[in-house]
């Protein structure tokens, strides 16, 4: 695993925060990386490398992935400094646990535009890049609310299914191509970052620790796996849900799981004073 990460620039967006920022910690502690950190937050990613031990580079930048100009500007200063991403991790991410009508157009636009369409924009502008060069490692952090539908979190899964259903197409394009370019989709169920305080696990998929799924993310990216889950009951979802009649289904994951039910006492991630 050290090995496949030795000297490779890693590009982290939400990197301020939970599986961002503690897989760039992670990372920088096993290998000599570079790390170009990305976040609308720039006062923690300013921290962060001030408090960093391990000597890794780290360059960072207040980003807002929804903002598609200064994303474009930002690639290609990195490009012209020979900053071109080895890795790209694509963390950053929102949530609003509300039902659909009660959700304002903003929430619905701020979700779709950082969760899916941020993610693409930063990928686009690295990716004739990497194509020129013939390598590259794109991570795009999908959920397992893209796999079936959760209540009050219609516009999260919605970005989610996105996320997955452009990662899979991407994915087999660069493979037809044979690019040499990997994509990985992360695709796990609820996760302790602060950012789904409140959810109830559903029967048997345990609310992961951010330890957990990233250290799942450094060994899974380093074997190029097409796809990180997790838990494992996550594997078992798009069968179910393929094989069992709908109201089978629904009866499943509404009365046996609580899964229908997991976000009823939702209050997400305190938001950060301005």
């Amino acid at each position: 695993m050290q090995d496949y990460y030795q000297h490779k620039t890693i590009l982290i967006t939400g990197a301020a925060s939970g599986i961002g920022k503690r897989f760039a910690e992670k990372v920088s502690e096993i290998a000599d990386t570079t790390l170009i950190l990305w976040d609308r937050n720039p006062d923690i990613l300013d921290e962060m490398k001030t408090t960093n031990a391990t000597g890794t580079r780290m360059i960072t930048a207040g980003i807002d992935i929804s903002d598609s100009e200064r994303i474009m500007v930002e690639a290609e200063k990195l490009v012209n400094q020979n900053l071109l991403p080895d890795i790209i991790i694509n963390c950053a991410g929102v949530v609003t646990g509300k039902l659909f009508h009660e959700h304002s157009v903003a929430e619905i636009e701020r979700t779709i535009q950082i969760n899916t369409i941020g993610s693409m924009l930063v990928a686009h502008a690295f990716l004739k890049k990497m194509l020129d060069r013939g390598s590259g490692h794109i991570v795009n952090l999908a959920s397992a609310s893209g796999y079936t539908g959760i209540p009050r979190l219609s516009v999260y899964a919605s970005s989610k299914w996105a996320v997955l259903g452009w990662s899979e197409s991407l994915r087999i394009e660069m493979e037809l191509l044979k690019t040499g370019i990997v994509i990985t989709s992360v695709i796990p169920s609820y996760i302790d970052t602060g950012m789904f305080a409140g959810v109830k696990a559903p029967l048997m998929v345990p609310i992961l620790k951010t330890e957990e799924i990233v250290d799942r993310m450094l060994k899974g990216i380093a074997s190029q796996k097409k796809e990180i889950k997790a838990p494992m009951m996550i594997h078992f979802v798009p069968l179910l849900k393929a094989t069992l009649p709908s109201k089978v289904f629904d009866w499943l994951s509404g009365s046996i799981t609580g899964a229908y039910h997991s976000m009823d006492s939702f209050t997400g991630r305190e938001p950060k004073s301005s």
